[in-house]
Protein backbone atom coordinates (compact mmCIF):
# COMPACT_ATOMS: atom_id res chain seq x y z
CA UNK A 1 0.00 0.00 0.00
CA UNK A 2 1.43 3.36 -1.01
CA UNK A 3 1.33 6.13 1.44
CA UNK A 4 -1.21 9.09 0.40
CA UNK A 5 2.43 11.63 0.68
CA UNK A 6 3.99 9.24 -1.56
CA UNK A 7 0.80 9.82 -4.52
CA UNK A 8 0.70 13.29 -3.45
CA UNK A 9 4.32 13.89 -4.33
CA UNK A 10 4.02 12.00 -7.87
CA UNK A 11 1.28 14.16 -8.94
CA UNK A 12 3.07 17.83 -7.88
CA UNK A 13 6.46 16.57 -9.56
CA UNK A 14 4.34 15.18 -12.86
CA UNK A 15 2.13 17.87 -13.00
CA UNK A 16 3.82 20.75 -11.51
CA UNK A 17 2.08 23.52 -13.54
CA UNK A 18 -1.34 22.00 -14.50
CA UNK A 19 -4.43 23.48 -12.18
CA UNK A 20 -4.58 21.15 -8.71
CA UNK A 21 -7.33 22.93 -6.38
CA UNK A 22 -9.77 25.87 -6.79
CA UNK A 23 -12.47 27.66 -5.65
CA UNK A 24 -15.31 27.59 -7.42
CA UNK A 25 -15.97 31.12 -9.78
CA UNK A 26 -12.48 31.94 -7.57
CA UNK A 27 -8.63 31.53 -7.24
CA UNK A 28 -7.04 28.90 -8.20
CA UNK A 29 -3.68 27.00 -7.52
CA UNK A 30 -1.89 24.93 -9.50
CA UNK A 31 0.08 21.71 -8.23
CA UNK A 32 3.27 23.74 -8.09
CA UNK A 33 1.77 26.60 -6.55
CA UNK A 34 0.37 24.31 -3.82
CA UNK A 35 3.99 22.51 -3.08
CA UNK A 36 5.32 26.09 -2.74
CA UNK A 37 2.42 27.00 0.05
CA UNK A 38 3.21 23.93 1.76
CA UNK A 39 7.28 24.66 1.67
CA UNK A 40 6.67 28.13 3.08
CA UNK A 41 4.31 26.87 5.67
CA UNK A 42 6.74 24.06 6.59
CA UNK A 43 9.59 27.14 6.97
CA UNK A 44 6.82 29.22 9.34
CA UNK A 45 6.22 25.79 11.50
CA UNK A 46 10.04 25.38 11.61
CA UNK A 47 10.74 28.99 12.94
CA UNK A 48 7.76 29.08 15.32
CA UNK A 49 9.21 26.25 17.24
CA UNK A 50 6.36 23.39 15.85
CA UNK A 51 7.46 19.55 15.94
CA UNK A 52 6.38 16.53 14.65
CA UNK A 53 3.10 15.70 16.56
CA UNK A 54 2.15 18.73 17.50
CA UNK A 55 -1.26 19.36 17.43
CA UNK A 56 -2.46 22.15 14.59
CA UNK A 57 -6.46 22.94 14.52
CA UNK A 58 -8.14 23.96 11.60
CA UNK A 59 -11.28 25.38 11.34
CA UNK A 60 -12.63 27.48 8.27
CA UNK A 61 -15.25 26.96 5.52
CA UNK A 62 -14.28 24.67 2.72
CA UNK A 63 -11.71 26.45 0.18
CA UNK A 64 -8.46 25.95 -1.70
CA UNK A 65 -6.69 27.31 1.49
CA UNK A 66 -8.19 25.04 3.68
CA UNK A 67 -6.85 22.06 1.85
CA UNK A 68 -3.47 24.10 1.15
CA UNK A 69 -3.51 24.54 5.35
CA UNK A 70 -4.77 20.89 5.66
CA UNK A 71 -1.48 19.11 3.63
CA UNK A 72 1.06 22.13 5.15
CA UNK A 73 0.12 20.79 8.33
CA UNK A 74 -0.17 17.33 7.75
CA UNK A 75 3.17 16.55 5.33
CA UNK A 76 5.01 18.76 8.50
CA UNK A 77 3.69 15.47 10.48
CA UNK A 78 1.93 17.86 12.90
CA UNK A 79 -1.32 16.07 14.52
CA UNK A 80 -4.08 18.23 12.00
CA UNK A 81 -7.02 19.12 13.72
CA UNK A 82 -10.12 19.53 11.59
CA UNK A 83 -12.93 20.93 13.24
CA UNK A 84 -16.15 21.96 11.61
CA UNK A 85 -17.18 25.50 10.35
CA UNK A 86 -20.15 25.43 11.83
CA UNK A 87 -19.46 24.97 15.13
CA UNK A 88 -20.73 27.17 18.15
CA UNK A 89 -17.91 29.23 18.57
CA UNK A 90 -17.74 28.20 22.56
CA UNK A 91 -17.14 24.61 20.96
CA UNK A 92 -14.21 25.33 18.78
CA UNK A 93 -12.82 27.29 21.62
CA UNK A 94 -13.00 24.21 23.77
CA UNK A 95 -12.41 21.21 21.10
CA UNK A 96 -9.17 23.70 20.25
CA UNK A 97 -7.81 23.33 23.84
CA UNK A 98 -8.93 19.98 23.94
CA UNK A 99 -6.96 18.89 21.38
CA UNK A 100 -3.75 21.02 23.06
CA UNK A 101 -3.55 22.35 19.80
CA UNK A 102 -0.53 25.04 19.34
CA UNK A 103 -1.40 26.74 16.22
CA UNK A 104 -4.79 27.26 15.17
CA UNK A 105 -5.38 28.06 10.85
CA UNK A 106 -9.10 29.97 10.66
CA UNK A 107 -10.97 32.58 8.49
CA UNK A 108 -11.35 36.25 9.46
CA UNK A 109 -15.20 35.59 10.42
CA UNK A 110 -14.72 32.71 12.38
CA UNK A 111 -11.73 33.79 14.27
CA UNK A 112 -14.09 37.28 14.95
CA UNK A 113 -16.82 34.97 17.30
CA UNK A 114 -13.48 33.01 19.26
CA UNK A 115 -11.97 33.58 22.87
CA UNK A 116 -8.25 33.44 22.83
CA UNK A 117 -8.19 33.52 26.60
CA UNK A 118 -10.55 29.82 26.18
CA UNK A 119 -7.57 28.57 24.35
CA UNK A 120 -4.31 29.38 26.44
CA UNK A 121 -2.32 26.41 24.55
CA UNK A 122 -2.23 28.49 21.19
CA UNK A 123 1.05 30.00 19.87
CA UNK A 124 -0.48 31.37 17.04
CA UNK A 125 -3.35 32.16 14.78
CA UNK A 126 -3.03 32.46 11.01
CA UNK A 127 -5.70 33.17 8.51
CA UNK A 128 -6.42 30.67 5.22
CA UNK A 129 -7.46 33.78 3.85
CA UNK A 130 -3.91 35.25 3.40
CA UNK A 131 -1.69 32.73 5.46
CA UNK A 132 -1.34 35.62 7.40
CA UNK A 133 -0.94 36.14 11.63
CA UNK A 134 -4.09 37.13 13.17
CA UNK A 135 -2.49 36.13 17.00
CA UNK A 136 1.05 35.40 17.88
CA UNK A 137 1.91 34.95 21.95
CA UNK A 138 5.34 36.38 21.25
CA UNK A 139 7.78 38.61 19.10
CA UNK A 140 9.39 35.59 17.82
CA UNK A 141 6.82 33.98 16.13
CA UNK A 142 5.39 37.28 14.68
CA UNK A 143 9.01 37.63 13.29
CA UNK A 144 8.87 34.34 12.34
CA UNK A 145 5.74 34.86 10.02
CA UNK A 146 7.29 38.18 8.51
CA UNK A 147 10.89 36.22 7.63
CA UNK A 148 8.88 33.89 5.25
CA UNK A 149 9.51 34.65 2.27
CA UNK A 150 13.51 35.22 3.19
CA UNK A 151 13.72 31.92 4.67
CA UNK A 152 12.35 29.62 2.03
CA UNK A 153 15.09 31.84 -0.25
CA UNK A 154 17.26 30.94 1.42
CA UNK A 155 16.69 27.01 1.96
CA UNK A 156 15.71 27.16 -1.65
CA UNK A 157 18.60 29.26 -3.43
CA UNK A 158 18.30 28.00 -6.81
CA UNK A 159 14.49 28.20 -6.69
CA UNK A 160 12.20 25.90 -5.36
CA UNK A 161 10.97 22.76 -8.25
CA UNK A 162 9.75 19.60 -8.50
CA UNK A 163 12.63 17.52 -7.24
CA UNK A 164 12.63 19.57 -3.58
CA UNK A 165 9.39 18.27 -3.16
CA UNK A 166 9.97 15.19 -0.40
CA UNK A 167 7.28 14.27 1.87
CA UNK A 168 8.07 11.82 4.82
CA UNK A 169 6.81 8.01 4.87
CA UNK A 170 7.97 5.39 7.37
CA UNK A 171 5.16 6.80 9.60
CA UNK A 172 2.20 4.93 8.88
CA UNK A 173 1.50 4.16 12.72
CA UNK A 174 1.70 7.80 13.84
CA UNK A 175 -1.51 10.01 14.03
CA UNK A 176 -2.18 11.80 11.57
CA UNK A 177 -5.56 13.48 12.20
CA UNK A 178 -7.74 14.12 15.43
CA UNK A 179 -11.61 13.95 13.82
CA UNK A 180 -14.09 15.78 16.68
CA UNK A 181 -17.48 13.42 15.80
CA UNK A 182 -19.58 16.67 17.56
CA UNK A 183 -19.29 20.04 18.81
CA UNK A 184 -19.77 18.99 22.23
CA UNK A 185 -18.00 20.65 25.16
CA UNK A 186 -18.17 18.05 27.51
CA UNK A 187 -16.24 14.74 27.08
CA UNK A 188 -15.41 14.93 23.38
CA UNK A 189 -14.48 12.17 21.28
CA UNK A 190 -11.76 13.23 19.31
CA UNK A 191 -11.07 10.11 16.41
CA UNK A 192 -7.25 9.51 16.08
CA UNK A 193 -6.63 8.30 12.68
CA UNK A 194 -3.34 6.91 11.29
CA UNK A 195 -1.89 7.71 8.09
CA UNK A 196 -2.21 4.46 7.19
CA UNK A 197 -5.80 4.30 7.84
CA UNK A 198 -5.85 7.61 5.24
CA UNK A 199 -3.47 5.51 2.92
CA UNK A 200 -6.17 2.84 2.79
CA UNK A 201 -9.01 5.01 2.15
CA UNK A 202 -7.32 6.58 -0.37
CA UNK A 203 -6.04 3.42 -1.98
CA UNK A 204 -9.03 1.78 -2.19
CA UNK A 205 -10.16 4.90 -4.17
CA UNK A 206 -8.05 4.84 -6.40
CA UNK A 207 -8.37 0.95 -7.32
CA UNK A 208 -11.91 1.10 -7.55
CA UNK A 209 -13.47 3.72 -8.25
CA UNK A 210 -10.00 5.38 -10.99
CA UNK A 211 -9.52 8.60 -11.85
CA UNK A 212 -7.11 10.45 -14.26
CA UNK A 213 -5.32 13.24 -14.60
CA UNK A 214 -7.38 15.58 -16.39
CA UNK A 215 -10.32 15.00 -14.73
CA UNK A 216 -12.26 17.45 -12.50
CA UNK A 217 -14.47 16.71 -9.20
CA UNK A 218 -16.96 19.42 -7.49
CA UNK A 219 -16.54 18.97 -3.48
CA UNK A 220 -19.52 19.87 -1.66
CA UNK A 221 -19.53 18.06 1.58
CA UNK A 222 -17.74 19.70 4.46
CA UNK A 223 -14.05 18.90 4.20
CA UNK A 224 -13.80 18.72 8.15
CA UNK A 225 -15.53 15.20 8.25
CA UNK A 226 -13.96 12.41 7.39
CA UNK A 227 -16.37 11.46 4.00
CA UNK A 228 -15.39 14.84 2.15
CA UNK A 229 -12.14 14.84 3.21
CA UNK A 230 -11.27 11.74 1.76
CA UNK A 231 -13.40 11.12 -0.97
CA UNK A 232 -14.02 14.95 -2.71
CA UNK A 233 -10.16 15.77 -1.90
CA UNK A 234 -8.00 13.38 -0.92
CA UNK A 235 -8.18 10.64 -2.72
CA UNK A 236 -8.46 12.73 -6.33
CA UNK A 237 -5.77 14.96 -5.60
CA UNK A 238 -4.29 11.66 -5.48
CA UNK A 239 -5.21 10.87 -8.43
CA UNK A 240 -4.12 13.64 -10.41
CA UNK A 241 -7.79 15.10 -10.30
CA UNK A 242 -8.45 18.92 -10.49
CA UNK A 243 -11.05 19.33 -7.22
CA UNK A 244 -13.05 22.60 -7.16
CA UNK A 245 -14.86 23.59 -4.14
CA UNK A 246 -17.86 25.21 -3.31
CA UNK A 247 -17.07 26.89 -0.06
CA UNK A 248 -20.69 26.23 1.57
CA UNK A 249 -23.77 24.05 1.81
CA UNK A 250 -25.17 24.45 -2.03
CA UNK A 251 -28.47 25.11 -2.92
CA UNK A 252 -29.35 22.91 -6.02
CA UNK A 253 -29.41 25.47 -8.70
CA UNK A 254 -25.61 26.26 -6.65
CA UNK A 255 -24.90 22.76 -7.53
CA UNK A 256 -26.42 21.97 -10.75
CA UNK A 257 -24.46 24.83 -11.91
CA UNK A 258 -21.45 24.34 -10.62
CA UNK A 259 -21.46 20.46 -12.31
CA UNK A 260 -22.58 21.87 -15.44
CA UNK A 261 -19.68 24.20 -15.77
CA UNK A 262 -17.40 21.57 -13.82
CA UNK A 263 -18.16 18.29 -15.27
CA UNK A 264 -17.26 16.36 -12.89
CA UNK A 265 -16.39 12.37 -13.27
CA UNK A 266 -17.78 11.57 -9.76
CA UNK A 267 -20.59 12.73 -7.88
CA UNK A 268 -19.93 11.92 -4.02
CA UNK A 269 -23.26 13.25 -2.12
CA UNK A 270 -25.70 12.25 0.48
CA UNK A 271 -28.83 10.54 0.37
CA UNK A 272 -30.71 14.04 0.47
CA UNK A 273 -28.47 15.91 -2.07
CA UNK A 274 -30.50 12.97 -4.41
CA UNK A 275 -33.75 13.18 -3.26
CA UNK A 276 -34.48 16.80 -3.68
CA UNK A 277 -32.96 16.25 -6.93
CA UNK A 278 -35.29 13.57 -7.16
CA UNK A 279 -38.52 15.03 -6.13
CA UNK A 280 -37.88 18.45 -7.40
CA UNK A 281 -37.49 17.80 -10.59
CA UNK A 282 -38.40 14.10 -11.65
CA UNK A 283 -41.04 13.22 -9.40
CA UNK A 284 -43.80 16.30 -10.93
CA UNK A 285 -43.04 14.85 -14.38
CA UNK A 286 -43.45 11.33 -13.40
CA UNK A 287 -46.68 11.61 -11.42
CA UNK A 288 -48.50 13.43 -14.71
CA UNK A 289 -51.26 11.55 -15.72
CA UNK A 290 -50.32 11.44 -19.42
CA UNK A 291 -46.66 10.27 -18.14
CA UNK A 292 -48.48 7.07 -15.63
CA UNK A 293 -50.67 6.68 -19.47
CA UNK A 294 -47.24 6.09 -21.42
CA UNK A 295 -45.22 4.52 -18.60
CA UNK A 296 -47.49 2.19 -18.53
CA UNK A 297 -46.71 0.39 -22.22
CA UNK A 298 -43.54 -1.35 -22.12
CA UNK A 299 -41.66 -0.13 -25.09
CA UNK A 300 -42.95 3.55 -24.67
CA UNK A 301 -41.28 3.13 -20.65
CA UNK A 302 -37.91 2.66 -21.95
CA UNK A 303 -37.95 5.17 -23.86
CA UNK A 304 -38.98 7.98 -21.63
CA UNK A 305 -36.84 6.63 -18.32
CA UNK A 306 -33.93 6.72 -20.88
CA UNK A 307 -34.78 10.22 -21.59
CA UNK A 308 -34.60 11.23 -18.08
CA UNK A 309 -31.43 9.07 -17.08
CA UNK A 310 -29.64 11.10 -20.20
CA UNK A 311 -31.41 14.25 -18.76
CA UNK A 312 -30.14 13.35 -14.93
CA UNK A 313 -26.66 12.68 -15.88
CA UNK A 314 -26.59 15.64 -18.57
CA UNK A 315 -27.44 18.02 -15.58
CA UNK A 316 -24.44 16.76 -13.52
CA UNK A 317 -22.20 17.72 -16.39
CA UNK A 318 -22.17 14.74 -18.88
CA UNK A 319 -19.06 13.15 -18.03
CA UNK A 320 -20.08 11.38 -14.09
CA UNK A 321 -19.36 7.69 -14.28
CA UNK A 322 -21.10 6.78 -10.87
CA UNK A 323 -22.99 8.73 -8.03
CA UNK A 324 -21.82 7.49 -4.83
CA UNK A 325 -24.19 8.26 -1.61
CA UNK A 326 -23.15 7.76 2.15
CA UNK A 327 -23.53 8.85 5.08
CA UNK A 328 -27.88 7.81 5.12
CA UNK A 329 -29.98 5.21 3.92
CA UNK A 330 -31.54 6.20 0.95
CA UNK A 331 -35.47 6.98 0.43
CA UNK A 332 -36.47 3.25 -0.93
CA UNK A 333 -39.30 4.72 -3.47
CA UNK A 334 -36.98 7.15 -4.71
CA UNK A 335 -34.19 4.09 -4.92
CA UNK A 336 -37.01 1.79 -7.04
CA UNK A 337 -37.18 5.15 -9.44
CA UNK A 338 -33.20 5.30 -9.81
CA UNK A 339 -33.34 1.50 -10.61
CA UNK A 340 -35.76 2.00 -12.70
CA UNK A 341 -34.26 4.68 -14.60
CA UNK A 342 -30.48 2.73 -15.05
CA UNK A 343 -29.22 5.94 -12.80
CA UNK A 344 -24.97 5.03 -12.29
CA UNK A 345 -25.37 4.84 -8.80
CA UNK A 346 -24.15 3.04 -5.47
CA UNK A 347 -24.74 3.81 -1.78
CA UNK A 348 -21.84 2.92 0.36
CA UNK A 349 -21.36 2.56 4.07
CA UNK A 350 -18.80 4.11 6.56
CA UNK A 351 -17.90 6.29 9.47
CA UNK A 352 -15.53 8.52 10.87
CA UNK A 353 -13.63 6.02 13.23
CA UNK A 354 -12.40 4.22 9.98
CA UNK A 355 -11.64 7.18 7.74
CA UNK A 356 -14.32 6.41 6.85
CA UNK A 357 -15.13 3.49 4.58
CA UNK A 358 -16.61 0.59 5.64
CA UNK A 359 -18.55 -0.94 2.81
CA UNK A 360 -18.87 0.01 -0.96
CA UNK A 361 -19.58 -1.81 -4.07
CA UNK A 362 -19.39 -0.96 -7.63
CA UNK A 363 -23.10 0.22 -9.03
CA UNK A 364 -23.13 -2.28 -11.92
CA UNK A 365 -23.20 -4.83 -8.84
CA UNK A 366 -24.99 -2.30 -5.91
CA UNK A 367 -27.79 -4.88 -4.51
CA UNK A 368 -30.39 -2.23 -3.50
CA UNK A 369 -31.08 -1.41 0.10
CA UNK A 370 -27.87 -2.83 1.14
CA UNK A 371 -24.50 -0.31 2.00
CA UNK A 372 -22.60 -2.14 -0.32
CA UNK A 373 -19.61 -5.20 0.73
CA UNK A 374 -17.06 -4.60 3.31
CA UNK A 375 -14.11 -3.50 1.78
CA UNK A 376 -10.75 -5.14 1.29
CA UNK A 377 -8.01 -4.27 4.38
CA UNK A 378 -11.35 -4.33 6.67
CA UNK A 379 -13.70 -6.74 8.47
CA UNK A 380 -16.59 -6.86 9.25
CA UNK A 381 -18.55 -9.12 11.27
CA UNK A 382 -22.43 -9.45 12.87
CA UNK A 383 -22.67 -9.75 16.40
CA UNK A 384 -25.31 -12.00 16.10
CA UNK A 385 -26.09 -16.23 16.06
CA UNK A 386 -27.30 -15.65 12.77
CA UNK A 387 -25.96 -13.00 10.98
CA UNK A 388 -27.72 -14.03 7.71
CA UNK A 389 -31.10 -13.53 9.30
CA UNK A 390 -31.03 -12.55 13.00
CA UNK A 391 -30.23 -8.55 13.18
CA UNK A 392 -26.97 -7.96 15.56
CA UNK A 393 -23.92 -4.84 15.77
CA UNK A 394 -21.77 -4.44 12.63
CA UNK A 395 -18.19 -4.92 13.90
CA UNK A 396 -15.42 -3.79 12.33
CA UNK A 397 -11.11 -4.99 12.52
CA UNK A 398 -8.82 -3.41 9.91
CA UNK A 399 -6.19 -0.95 8.88
CA UNK A 400 -9.03 1.42 8.50
CA UNK A 401 -10.38 1.42 12.11
CA UNK A 402 -9.23 4.48 14.48
CA UNK A 403 -7.00 3.79 17.60
CA UNK A 404 -8.93 5.54 19.65
CA UNK A 405 -10.19 8.89 20.92
CA UNK A 406 -7.99 11.79 22.08
CA UNK A 407 -7.83 11.71 25.94
CA UNK A 408 -10.62 10.16 26.22
CA UNK A 409 -9.88 6.59 27.72
CA UNK A 410 -13.74 5.87 28.85
CA UNK A 411 -14.46 6.35 25.59
CA UNK A 412 -12.18 4.64 23.58
CA UNK A 413 -12.80 1.27 26.15
CA UNK A 414 -16.17 1.47 25.51
CA UNK A 415 -15.88 1.32 21.49
CA UNK A 416 -13.92 -1.77 21.58
CA UNK A 417 -15.37 -5.67 22.03
CA UNK A 418 -12.70 -7.65 24.07
CA UNK A 419 -10.87 -9.27 21.11
CA UNK A 420 -10.22 -6.15 19.86
CA UNK A 421 -13.33 -5.42 17.04
CA UNK A 422 -14.94 -1.58 16.55
CA UNK A 423 -18.42 -1.59 17.85
CA UNK A 424 -20.05 0.69 14.89
CA UNK A 425 -23.37 1.43 16.95
CA UNK A 426 -25.66 -0.14 14.02
CA UNK A 427 -27.74 -3.08 13.72
CA UNK A 428 -27.44 -5.11 10.65
CA UNK A 429 -27.37 -8.38 8.85
CA UNK A 430 -24.69 -9.91 5.82
CA UNK A 431 -26.57 -11.91 2.64
CA UNK A 432 -24.79 -15.03 1.86
CA UNK A 433 -22.66 -12.89 -0.54
CA UNK A 434 -21.64 -10.52 1.21
CA UNK A 435 -23.76 -7.49 0.92
CA UNK A 436 -24.24 -5.44 4.33
CA UNK A 437 -27.93 -4.42 5.30
CA UNK A 438 -27.99 -2.00 7.81
CA UNK A 439 -31.33 -2.01 10.29
CA UNK A 440 -31.12 0.90 12.46
CA UNK A 441 -28.75 2.13 15.31
CA UNK A 442 -28.35 0.56 18.15
CA UNK A 443 -29.31 3.59 20.47
CA UNK A 444 -32.15 4.12 18.50
CA UNK A 445 -33.79 0.80 18.75
CA UNK A 446 -37.28 1.24 20.52
CA UNK A 447 -38.20 -1.79 22.53
CA UNK A 448 -42.00 -2.31 22.88
CA UNK A 449 -44.15 -3.08 26.08
CA UNK A 450 -44.13 -6.86 24.56
CA UNK A 451 -40.30 -7.06 24.32
CA UNK A 452 -40.14 -6.58 20.48
CA UNK A 453 -37.43 -4.77 18.89
CA UNK A 454 -38.76 -1.95 16.47
CA UNK A 455 -36.16 -0.18 14.37
CA UNK A 456 -37.37 3.51 13.53
CA UNK A 457 -35.23 4.00 10.68
CA UNK A 458 -37.45 1.04 8.48
CA UNK A 459 -40.82 2.83 9.98
CA UNK A 460 -39.15 6.15 8.64
CA UNK A 461 -38.73 4.73 5.09
CA UNK A 462 -42.20 4.32 4.72
CA UNK A 463 -43.17 7.11 6.00
CA UNK A 464 -41.26 8.64 3.70
CA UNK A 465 -42.97 7.20 0.61
CA UNK A 466 -45.78 9.16 1.63
CA UNK A 467 -47.35 12.23 -0.18
CA UNK A 468 -46.04 15.35 0.78
CA UNK A 469 -43.66 13.91 3.32
CA UNK A 470 -39.95 15.43 2.91
CA UNK A 471 -38.62 13.89 5.77
CA UNK A 472 -39.39 11.84 9.14
CA UNK A 473 -37.99 10.90 12.91
CA UNK A 474 -40.34 8.38 14.64
CA UNK A 475 -39.68 8.00 18.24
CA UNK A 476 -41.01 6.30 20.96
CA UNK A 477 -43.12 8.28 23.72
CA UNK A 478 -44.85 6.76 26.79
CA UNK A 479 -45.01 3.13 25.11
CA UNK A 480 -46.27 4.74 22.12
CA UNK A 481 -44.75 4.97 18.42
CA UNK A 482 -44.87 8.42 17.21
CA UNK A 483 -43.62 9.86 14.04
CA UNK A 484 -42.34 13.31 13.10
CA UNK A 485 -42.53 14.87 9.62
CA UNK A 486 -42.15 17.68 8.15
CA UNK A 487 -43.88 18.43 4.59
CA UNK A 488 -43.32 19.98 1.80
CA UNK A 489 -45.11 23.56 1.89
CA UNK A 490 -45.08 24.66 -1.68
CA UNK A 491 -46.69 21.01 -3.24
CA UNK A 492 -49.61 21.75 -0.88
CA UNK A 493 -49.93 24.87 -1.55
CA UNK A 494 -49.57 24.06 -5.24
CA UNK A 495 -52.11 21.24 -4.86
CA UNK A 496 -54.66 23.52 -2.92
CA UNK A 497 -54.21 21.60 0.29
CA UNK A 498 -55.16 24.38 2.92
CA UNK A 499 -53.39 24.36 6.81
CA UNK A 500 -56.91 23.13 8.11
CA UNK A 501 -56.67 20.18 6.19
CA UNK A 502 -52.91 19.14 7.19
CA UNK A 503 -54.21 17.41 10.51
CA UNK A 504 -56.22 14.94 8.14
CA UNK A 505 -53.26 14.26 6.23
CA UNK A 506 -51.45 13.64 9.13
CA UNK A 507 -54.02 10.70 9.63
CA UNK A 508 -53.93 9.36 6.23
CA UNK A 509 -50.02 9.14 6.84
CA UNK A 510 -50.53 7.06 9.84
CA UNK A 511 -53.43 5.00 8.57
CA UNK A 512 -51.26 3.98 4.75
CA UNK A 513 -48.17 3.20 7.06
CA UNK A 514 -49.89 1.46 9.73
CA UNK A 515 -51.53 -0.77 7.03
CA UNK A 516 -48.07 -2.19 6.56
CA UNK A 517 -46.91 -2.66 9.80
CA UNK A 518 -47.09 -5.09 12.17
CA UNK A 519 -49.11 -4.58 15.25
CA UNK A 520 -46.60 -4.13 17.99
CA UNK A 521 -44.94 -1.44 15.67
CA UNK A 522 -47.39 0.83 14.47
CA UNK A 523 -47.72 4.42 15.27
CA UNK A 524 -50.04 6.20 17.52
CA UNK A 525 -50.34 9.19 15.47
CA UNK A 526 -48.63 11.85 13.48
CA UNK A 527 -47.12 14.89 14.42
CA UNK A 528 -45.94 17.56 11.72
CA UNK A 529 -43.21 19.64 12.67
CA UNK A 530 -42.84 23.23 10.93
CA UNK A 531 -39.43 23.16 10.11
CA UNK A 532 -36.66 20.84 8.84
CA UNK A 533 -35.32 18.67 11.23
CA UNK A 534 -31.27 20.06 12.32
CA UNK A 535 -28.86 17.69 10.50
CA UNK A 536 -24.86 16.81 11.09
CA UNK A 537 -22.86 17.68 8.59
CA UNK A 538 -22.99 14.36 6.72
CA UNK A 539 -26.70 15.29 6.74
CA UNK A 540 -28.20 13.29 8.99
CA UNK A 541 -30.91 13.82 11.21
CA UNK A 542 -30.08 15.06 14.95
CA UNK A 543 -32.33 12.33 16.45
CA UNK A 544 -31.43 13.12 19.77
CA UNK A 545 -33.35 16.20 19.16
CA UNK A 546 -36.48 15.35 18.71
CA UNK A 547 -36.21 12.19 21.40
Amino acid sequence: MKHYFTRLQEQIREHWDAPALSDYKGESFTFGELAGHIGKLHVFFEAAGLKKGDKIALCAKNSARWAVSFLAANTYEAVTVPLLSDFHPDSVNSLVDHSDSLLLITDCDIWKKLDISKMPKLKCVMSTDSFSPLYCSDQLIASAFNGIEDAFSEKYPHGFGPSDVSYPVGNDSDIALINYTSGTTSAPKGVMIRYESISSNIEFGLDFMPCSFGETIVSMLPLAHMYGMAFEFLYPLCGGVHVYFLGRTPTPTLLLGAMAAVKPYLVVTVPLVMEKVFKGSIQPVIRKPVMKFLTAVPGVRNIIFKKIRDKVMSAFGGNVRMIIMGGAALNQEVEEWFRKFGLPYTVGYGMTECAPLLGYEHWSKFVPKSCGKCVDRVQVRIDSEDPQHVVGEIQAKGVNVMSGYYRNPEATAAAFTEDGWLRTGDLGVVDADGNIFIRGRSKNMILSSNGQNIYPEEIEAMVNNQPYVVESVVVGRDARIVALVYLDRDRLSADGIQEDAVGALADGIAAAVNRSLPAYSRLSRVEVVDQPFEKTPKMSIKRFLYA
